[in-house]
């Protein structure tokens, strides 16, 4: 059984994604995200009528509900496997795209608001990355972590990653994504053990 091609609308969020983990939301424009995704202009601002704002929120929750997957799916062997599975992801986007690519969560996230609102990407982004720790604390109270640990634990994870994942773009390597790995790892036996 073959898998359905992806509609224009899901090709111009995934576009979007890769736009934005690329360049950051800033350097990031409709026309250019529509000729990323091979998608005529028109059909950009007809599935995305309130703009950029709009196209950046649905590629945060694309990336968002594409790493909650695989992180559920290898949480369910425990939070070392969870950790394993997330630091997996993000390797082969920044070894298959030559360290130009990151997360478009972290991109979106760093990008300055207008003053007077927080923009519903900004918004998107905080909901994803509490989706990340939820999941995490959820398997490391599971697994024998006390509920605070579990939470603060599951939080240094994700913005230990993030930032790992920003460190390999800037060093064009994978050695911080090792180093993190094994400390994070190591951080996580504690917690379960005790």
């Amino acid at each position: 059984m073959t898998k359905p091609s992806p509609t224009t609308r899901e090709r111009i969020v995934a576009g979007a994604a890769d736009m934005i983990s690329r360049r950051g939301l800033n350097a990031t424009s409709i026309r250019e995200t529509a000729k990323h995704a091979r998608a005529p202009l028109g059909s950009t601002y007809h599935y995305f009528p309130e703009g950029k704002q709009q196209l950046a929120t649905e590629a945060v929750r694309l990336t968002g509900a594409w790493a909650a997957r695989s992180l559920r799916k290898e949480l369910e062997a425990g939070p070392v496997a969870g950790l394993r599975a997330f630091l997996d992801l993000w390797r082969g986007i920044v070894v298959d795209s030559d360290f130009r690519a990151g997360c478009p969560v972290l991109a979106v996230s760093i990008e300055e608001p207008p003053a007077d609102e927080t923009p519903t990407a900004l918004a998107a982004v905080a909901d994803v990355f509490t989706e990340w720790e939820g999941l995490l604390a959820g398997s490391l109270r599971e697994h024998g972590a006390e509920p605070e640990q579990a939470a603060q634990l599951a939080t240094l994870i994700v913005a230990a990653v993030e930032g790992t994942v920003a460190m390999c773009r800037a060093k064009r390597s994978t050695q911080p994504l090792d180093h993190t790995a094994a400390q994070l790892q190591a951080l996580i036996v504690a917690a379960i053990r005790d």
